[in-house]
C-alpha cells in the first residue's frame, strides 16, 4: 500500500493513509477489498471500490490542485505542507452497514454537476449517489473535509439461518 495501514482498537473501524499520487487510486482499493473480505463482505467489493475510487480521484484532483489526472505525481510524492492533512480512507462496519469515508485537506466540499455523457469527467458523484444508499460531507475542525459514503451490509437472507423452519412462498395462481 502507499504509505501504511493504522488499524484502530475496533477492529471494525480501519484507515489507510494515502500517498498523494495517482496511485493511491489503486492502494484504496486493495484496502477496500482486504478489510471488506476480512469482515465477510466481499461482495460489497465492487460497489464500495468503484465509490472509494471516485472519492480518492476526487481528493486527489480537487484537493491538492491537481485538475488533470495525468498531472498528479506518479512516482514521487511532494511533501505536504506542514499542518496540512493527508488524504486518508477510512471503512467502518456497524452491522448493518458499512461507511466509507475519504478525508483531505481541502475545506472545500464536493459539488454534484450537471452530468455531461460527453466529457471525461465529472460524473463521479452521480456514481457515489448510485452506488451507495447515501453520501455527503462534513468539514473537519480546523482545517479539511470528510466525505463519506453509507452502504448496506446486511448479510443476505438465504445465509441466515432462521429460528422457524423455512416453509416457502406459496404463490397463488389466477
Amino acid at each position: 500500500m502507499s504509505t501504511g495501514t493504522a488499524l484502530a482498537t475496533d477492529p471494525h473501524v480501519v484507515s489507510c493513509t494515502l500517498a498523494p499520487r495517482f496511485e493511491a487510486v489503486r492502494t484504496a482499493r486493495e484496502f477496500a477489498r482486504t478489510t471488506l473480505e476480512g469482515w465477510g463482505l466481499g461482495d460489497l467489493f465492487d460497489d464500495v471500490a468503484l465509490v472509494a475510487s471516485e472519492l480518492v480521484t476526487n481528493a486527489l484532483r480537487h484537493a491538492l490542485g491537481q485538475h488533470e489526472p495525468s498531472r498528479v505525481p506518479t512516482q514521487t510524492a511532494p511533501q505536504l505542507a506542514v499542518g496540512s492533512l493527508p488524504i486518508r480512507i477510512s471503512l467502518v462496519h456497524r452491522a448493518p452497514q458499512v461507511v466509507c469515508a475519504v478525508s483531505d485537506p481541502s475545506s472545500s466540499g464536493p459539488i454534484a454537476r450537471e452530468a455531461d455523457f460527453v466529457a471525461e469527467s465529472g460524473r463521479g458523484l452521480h456514481l457515489v449517489d448510485s452506488f451507495s444508499r447515501s453520501w455527503g460531507w462534513h468539514p473537519l475542525a480546523g482545517a479539511g473535509k470528510v466525505v463519506w459514503a453509507l452502504f448496506d451490509a446486511r448479510i443476505p437472507e438465504a445465509l441466515v439461518e432462521p429460528s422457524v423452519p423455512n416453509l416457502g412462498r406459496h404463490r397463488r395462481s389466477a
